[in-house]
């Protein structure tokens, strides 16, 4: 084993040489290719390929891209280029060429990129190519793509060089245009229904929100430390006070947590908020949300998701934590409303991981996480979460216990969070004192005083939701792991 790797060392070792070899060798007779600054591509290979039969066979177009595969016969040569999303053959002649330029396309590498002059021509075999008219090369690779030894496999390099695994593996690549294609189809779909996007600070001056570890930073001209944000909901909220009664967000959250397959530090959010509205009018934007995505990106309601059909048309199921818990543990928390004995004596009873102070609540939301969200396939709404771990929530009217909150999960993964907003002031600053008080750790949680304050102007009836837009496009992409649709996940560095 260690032979052969030794042996590949020495392989790639002297096909960087040669590379830099021909590189110098351009320089010497003046065509150094990093001295040029502009090429006129006039069509991209999409372009060609789709308006393939509308050129003049005399037609010269102009096009660029990278070379992927190559094969010199003699007088006569084939290549393939990538641009994009398409790859396109290109035939060169060194009649057509002449001698000088079929050389020097002979001494170019895969990986290169180069500029292309050519008419279009259907081969023997019926591949739509163009005939080579003049070729310059604008780039020289100077390290081999990955497929000299046997692909990119390693998910680990795959993940650190993004820029290679987009090269060479076009399926990556598809997934990153789909993320885009949803992205707009999102804020279409909300700019259709009156709502305006908006821009809130990603440094907050406090750790105000206890359920997640923030990131600390320092400003210097301040001598003050700052967190960067963790949710966007504080900020948006006090827009609504302001009078913008339909607002949206989509921006970056961090998260000071552990990384896995679904939670990267880094990730973006959409936060929506809607006067005069309440949890049932988000779980009906959610499920229109979802249904206008899969509509115009993918043609169909019914995703294939890691070999599971997903069923987005509506409407979706609805079940209160209550309900959900009963139905996959025979529990019912109903029984014994707020009886902490009880529901302790229940958890131990069932092998549910505790904490000694925790209470029925808490205890019932355990019971959850433990043995119902592994079932949630088709998507669900659970609604009616414990007041304990839902501080900005209003309350249930006729279970003040419980508030008006709901999640939504797909496939045995939280995709929403959504309430009928708590707008009373009183109510909201106790509760959140007692979060910050129920915290402990390096950070000292504070009091939004300023969100209180424009709680205490007045919020109308409102109801908002945020959605965990990785996730969301993991569902539209049958991606296994967040990084999978992330650009640049975050990283443990190399050394």
């Amino acid at each position: 084993m260690k032979n052969h790797q030794e042996d590949n060392s020495k392989e790639l070792n002297e096909i960087l040489q040669v590379r830099r070899d021909k590189l110098e060798a351009l320089k010497k007779e003046g065509k150094n290719p990093f001295d040029i600054t502009k090429y006129n591509k006039e069509y991209s290979l999409e372009e060609i390929l789709e308006k393939f039969d509308s050129f003049k066979e005399d037609q010269i177009l102009s096009t660029a891209g990278r070379i992927m595969a190559k094969r010199v016969m003699g007088k006569v040569s084939f290549c393939h280029i990538q641009d994009g999303l398409e790859k396109m053959q290109l035939y060169v002649r060194v009649d057509q060429l002449g001698e000088d330029q079929y050389d020097a396309f002979k001494k170019m590498d895969i990986g290169d990129i180069v500029g292309v002059g050519g008419t279009t021509f259907v081969t023997q075999k019926g591949e739509k190519s163009l005939k080579v008219d003049n070729i310059t090369l604008l780039t020289k690779s100077l390290q081999p793509l990955p497929e000299k030894f046997h692909g990119l496999k390693d998910t680990d390099i795959r993940y650190r060089q993004r820029y290679v695994d987009l090269i060479v593996n076009s399926d990556v690549k598809s997934v990153f245009v789909a993320r885009a294609n949803i992205m707009r189809a999102i804020r279409e779909y909300m700019h259709s229904q009156g709502y305006l996007e908006v821009e809130t600070p990603v440094l907050h001056n406090e750790a105000t929100n206890a359920n997640a570890r923030p990131f600390v930073t320092h400003h210097n001209t301040l001598n003050l430390d700052m967190f960067l944000r963790i949710e966007l909901e504080l900020h948006l909220k006090r827009l609504i006070v302001g009078g913008l009664d339909r607002i949206f967000e989509i921006g970056k959250v961090f998260r000071n947590e552990g990384m896995s397959t679904r939670h990267n530090p880094e990730f973006s959010l959409m936060e929506f908020y809607e006067a005069y509205a309440d949890m049932y009018t988000m779980m009906q934007r959610a499920e229109e949300i979802f249904q206008y995505v899969a509509d115009k990106v993918v043609g169909s309601r019914q995703l294939d998701y890691q070999g599971q059909i997903i069923d987005l048309d509506g409407p979706w199921k609805r079940m209160t934590m209550v309900e959900a818990v009963k139905e996959y543990t025979g529990v019912d928390f109903d029984s014994f409303t707020l009886d902490d004995e009880q529901a302790r004596s229940i958890a131990k009873e069932k092998n549910v991981k505790i904490e000694k102070h925790w209470n029925w609540g808490m205890i019932l939301n355990a019971f959850f996480e433990e043995h119902v969200e592994e079932n949630l396939i088709q998507p669900t709404f659970i609604y009616q979460f414990p007041i304990e771990n839902s501080p900005l929530a209003k309350r249930n009217k006729e279970k003040p216990h419980l508030t008006e909150r709901f999640e939504l999960y797909v496939f045995a993964s939280e995709l929403g969070n959504a309430f009928s907003e708590l707008n009373d002031p009183i109510d909201q600053k106790e509760r959140l004192i007692a979060q910050a008080k129920s915290k402990f750790g390096e950070f000292e949680f504070s009091i939004d005083e300023d969100f209180i304050n424009a709680l205490e102007i007045g919020m109308p009836p409102t109801g908002g939701m945020g959605i965990g837009l990785e996730r969301m496009i993991m569902l539209f992409t049958n991606s296994a792991s967040i990084r999978d649709v992330i650009f640049f996940p975050t990283m443990k560095p190399e050394n």
